[in-house]
């Protein structure tokens, strides 16, 4: 999506500027991994429009391979962020009937995801459409089929959803044919469909009972926890002075699947993935201050000066 962002706080009815830029969950991610120096493809579908050449360039500029699929019937979806308080941040959406919401299981190339080491898929493109939600449904299909890894991000936006159970349906859906799930506390229990008195262990538990063998819980300044292979791991966060958190789950996943590809340890995935997520709370935007590799020892030096 293109991505207008309110850089000081005020309500939008008061705001005169606003910066130009473009987000979306997949695309946080598919650059956070390119930027860790994994090698991504990003299928998405944009309009005809000068928003959706900003989207295309901007993804092509940071070495992602874009299949982009130009829709000369719609608009690129847009998302405002007004940031009400210092502290808060509201976005609004504007995606029915957009492009992105038109995506199609023909818009993912032959190949492209029987040739992958990973696909990645979220909970928002279920969300967008039923032909999005198809287009989900196959691509994790054809995954499976060809033995390749799936990771879903549950990702719950309560604004694209008009029913939470029929959001938990479809999430539990995908998660069933998932090597591995992401989610935050909230997420884990719309998706398991747990109480409050349940706890994070216990949420892990019950989602992996459904089929991964990889279960990730988010919990933001807590850090997290994982499950992975029945074995529990915690992970405890870096501390940094938050600018803006959108983003930061993004991020969190990207540096988990980047050392998963390379083969390395989960402690390493662990440690490297709140780290990304950390730097994405940095700075304002969705994607801007994701990390390079050789930037990843820099929340952990005394030393606030490198010369």
């Amino acid at each position: 999506m293109a991505l207008l962002r309110a850089e000081t706080p005020a309500p939008l009815a008061h705001v005169h500027e606003l910066a130009l830029g473009i987000g979306g969950a997949e695309s946080n991610l598919a650059i956070a991994l390119a930027r860790l120096g994994t090698p991504v493809s990003w299928v998405g579908r944009v309009g005809a429009d000068s928003l959706g050449e900003r989207v295309l360039r901007e993804l092509r500029a940071e070495g992602l391979d874009v299949h982009g699929t130009v829709d000369p019937e719609a608009l690129t979806g847009l998302m405002i962020k007004e940031r009400r308080t210092s502290d808060t941040v509201k976005v609004w959406y504007y995606r029915s009937g957009s492009a992105g919401s038109r995506l199609t299981p023909a818009d993912v190339a032959p190949g492209l995801i029987e040739e992958a080491t990973l696909l990645h898929v979220t909970g928002i493109s279920l969300a967008l459409s039923d032909s999005a939600r198809d287009t989900v449904l196959s691509a994790v299909a054809r995954a499976q089929a060809a033995g390749v890894p799936v990771s879903f991000d549950v990702n719950h936006r309560a604004s694209l959803w008009c029913d939470r159970d029929a959001a938990a349906a479809a999430y539990r859906e995908v998660a069933a044919s998932a090597t591995m799930v992401f989610a935050g506390e909230d997420e884990a229990r719309l998706l398991t469909g747990a109480d409050e008195t349940a706890s994070v262990a216990d949420l892990a538990r019950s989602i992996a009972a459904l089929g991964p063998d990889q279960v990730l819980i988010k919990l933001g300044a807590d850090g997290c926890l994982a499950l992975v292979d029945g074995t529990e791991h915690r992970q405890a966060a870096v501390p940094v002075r938050v600018v803006d958190t959108v983003g930061a789950g993004d991020a969190f996943v990207a540096g988990y699947l980047a050392e998963l590809v390379a083969g390395r340890p989960v402690a390493e995935r662990l440690r490297t993935a709140v780290t990304t997520g950390a730097f994405a709370c940095l700075t304002p935007g969705d994607w801007e201050g994701m990390p390079r590799r050789h930037e990843l020892a820099l929340l952990h030096q005394a030393e606030p000066v490198s010369r």
